[in-house]
């Protein structure tokens, strides 16, 4: 089965359903995001909720990745194909095919999630980024919208099965980077990658969470 919009949008509106019904928590940022162009939607990782989280208020085609593990025979691989969702070998030392379909995606002016820090954290503390997001960056020449997830992981965290339905996670969506925000052209090769994606991770990190509103 390929890429299925009309699945994707029914997806969409159950999983932005969720949220709103049953994860409530401030968004804010939404205008940061552009209506138009490839976007790369980087942010923290807590939690398997954040990626459709994350996209979920975006109303445009999100494509995300998946661990090549879960393309098992059943309704699940099909799902995933039917949404754009792409296979990535996150044990091997490249995914050359994985690469490529990024890329495409962006060059056609989509929208892609990437988490530079690779893995969940365990306790919701931000982690040292990983050069792959760094290096997309760069191949794709994409902007980057800093997220930040507030709280997923008291939500979802990695030893829970079931999500804690009373906890409130805020999304925050910062404003866009442009490439010369993120490489500043001072290194090449690996080291480059890592220098951008440290300046994605650090614009992420300054981010900070919605306050209270008044009552």
């Amino acid at each position: 089965m390929k890429f299925d919009k009309k699945i994707y949008w029914i997806s969409f509106w159950i999983i932005r359903a969720f949220y709103q019904t049953l994860l409530k928590g401030d968004i804010q940022g939404l205008n940061n995001v552009p209506s138009a162009g490839p976007i790369i939607l980087a942010s923290n990782h807590a939690s398997h909720l954040d990626p459709p989280l994350l996209g979920c208020n975006v109303f445009r085609i999100v494509t995300y990745f998946a661990r090549k593990t879960l393309w098992k025979p059943g309704l699940g691989t099909t799902w995933m194909t039917a949404v754009g969702a792409i296979p990535i070998d996150r044990d091997g030392a490249s995914d050359i095919k994985a690469m490529k379909s990024t890329l495409k995606a962006l060059k056609n002016g989509g929208v892609l999630t990437l988490f530079p820090e690779g893995t969940r954290s365990p306790n919701g503390n931000l982690q040292t980024a990983k050069p792959g997001i760094g290096l997309i960056a760069a191949k794709s020449q994409a902007a980057v919208v800093p997220c930040r997830i507030f709280n997923a992981h008291k939500a979802l965290s990695k030893a829970s099965k079931l999500p804690n339905f009373d906890i409130a996670i805020h999304i925050v969506y910062g404003k866009p980077l442009q490439p010369k925000d993120y490489d500043p052209g001072t290194a090449a090769g690996k080291a480059r990658y890592q220098q951008i994606a440290d300046n994605i991770m650090t614009a992420i990190s300054k981010i900070k969470r919605p306050l209270p509103k008044a009552i």
